[in-house]
């Protein structure tokens, strides 16, 4: 009667797709965790449909953390500052009107039979050398360009920040649902060691150490709900919401496939990482300043008309060209080229810098993505098969007195770490594929097709 209790409670409590056919029927998709995520998620799909209980998707996250995020907002008004300046550095300088008079110190006044005394009306206007106010506007342009692509960073800054914080959210909640269901396997476990122990077939060492168990079970429960406190803080943050506003629990979590190699990351890298593109846009920035010093050399216009009344002569007209000489151009638009053009330098060293970075910073992410979806296939198909058929077999075994209540806690004790383990490499590949879209500009985290019938992943929109 009691070796029948314990394979129902093992069926019912552990959600592990190989206890009751070890594994045999469960077909394993083209990542690596279907079969897995099937049988897990099982219990928890149905709970929640069950009982109502609403959760949170990612995507209306991201959505509310994007219009509220004063990082983002600060960043997309930075853009707007910036095109404003465009038509400002196109447009001429403000004419100069100026009125004057000779004669009397009366105001405006003049000498009655002094044909030099005079009212009179001056307007000025100057002109730059032909295509400077071009050049300036270019400079601005690409300086609003850059901006864009700061605009662009912080959006994806944010992005990924909510998608990993949600995904530590999801682990805790699944850490702790896991936990807790295993706590109550243990108990059961413990009153079977006392059951024995009534009848003389057991000693009171298992009782006791079933009790320890309980007790370190209870201990990662806390530490966990801290955790998952704190994640929840996380998000709420990057929300601008209250930090203690209550979160519904996470939505059930599924491992995209990545379908792009390495080297079509690279490409995509640079043609649309934020980093990069900046960097682009300061040279070409500074290569027009460079054009604009040079042609500091050239003189720039002024044409000025002026109007005389004069009260015993015919009234006066007159037109002024000025032109500035650049005498001092060793010291000033010579410099003023050199310095152009060290900054341009700065800029192109620039660029180098962050694709070498970029480089790094990509394939560290890609082999992260990868070691998790190894990991993922490893507990999928072999880890956590192999330790639930182990716990199965040391529980059959215990009731018939074959082996003894340490094995028994050491199976549990592994069943349930290698399934912990497994949400976490699921919310660490989840994590790194979110981060390689900070660089890569594209949707990686919700492609969920098989490899042989996936579409190219779309851009996020701006």
């Amino acid at each position: 009667m009691i070796r029948n209790t314990v394979v129902i409670t093992l069926a019912g409590v552990l959600s592990l797709p190989m206890l009751a056919q070890a594994g045999a029927d469960h077909t394993v998709s083209a990542n690596g965790t279907e079969s897995l995520q099937a049988s897990l998620s099982a219990q928890q799909s149905g709970s929640q449909t069950s009982g109502d209980q609403s959760v949170i998707t990612l995507d209306d996250l991201v959505r509310e953390a994007l219009q509220k995020n004063s990082g983002v907002q600060s960043a997309l008004h930075a853009v707007e500052a910036q095109r404003r300046r465009v038509p400002q550095a196109k447009t001429l300088p403000d004419p100069m009107v100026g009125v004057g008079w000779a004669g009397n110190i009366t105001p405006f006044s003049v000498q009655k039979g002094d044909p030099s005394s005079y009212r009179s009306i001056t307007a000025t206007q100057q002109l730059f050398y032909p295509g400077k106010l071009k050049l300036r506007g270019e400079i601005v342009s690409k300086e609003v360009d850059a901006a864009h692509w700061d605009y662009e960073a912080a959006r994806r800054k944010v992005t990924a920040d909510v998608k990993a914080a949600y995904y530590d959210y999801w682990f805790y909640d699944k850490a702790i649902q896991t936990t807790q269901k295993n706590r109550e396997l243990l108990e059961k476990l413990s009153q079977i060691s006392e059951s024995r122990y009534r009848v003389g077939k057991g000693i009171q060492q298992d009782i006791l150490r079933s009790q320890v168990e309980i007790t370190l079970l209870m201990q990662r429960l806390t530490v966990l709900e801290q955790q998952r406190r704190t994640a929840q803080v996380r998000l709420n943050t990057l929300l601008a919401r209250d930090p203690d506003a209550p979160l519904p629990p996470a939505a059930n979590l599924q491992q995209a496939a990545l379908t792009l190699s390495l080297a079509d990351l690279y490409q995509l890298a640079r043609e649309d990482d934020t980093g990069l593109q900046r960097e682009k846009q300061m040279v070409q920035r500074n290569q027009l300043a460079v054009n604009l010093a040079q042609k500091d050399y050239y003189p720039d216009l002024s044409v000025g008309y002026m109007y005389q009344q004069r009260p015993a002569m015919p009234d006066m007209h007159g037109l002024t060209f000025t032109i500035n000489v650049p005498v001092f151009y060793k010291t000033k638009q010579r410099e003023e080229v050199a310095q152009a053009t060290e900054e341009k330098i700065v800029a192109e060293h620039s660029r180098d810098n962050r694709q070498n970075e970029l480089n790094f910073e990509l394939k560290q992410q890609y082999l992260t993505a990868k070691a998790s979806d190894e990991l993922l296939r490893l507990y999928s198909q072999g880890v956590v098969p192999q330790s639930s058929l182990a716990l199965e077999s040391s529980m059959s075994s215990y009731q018939v007195g074959t082996a003894d209540f340490l094995t028994v806690i050491g199976n549990f004790s592994m069943v349930l770490n290698y399934e912990i383990d497994y949400y976490r490499e699921l919310a660490n590949y989840q994590t790194a594929l979110a981060r390689m879209e900070t660089m890569v500009g594209v949707d990686l985290t919700s492609q969920v097709q098989t490899p042989e019938n996936a579409p190219a992943p779309q851009k996020e929109p701006r």
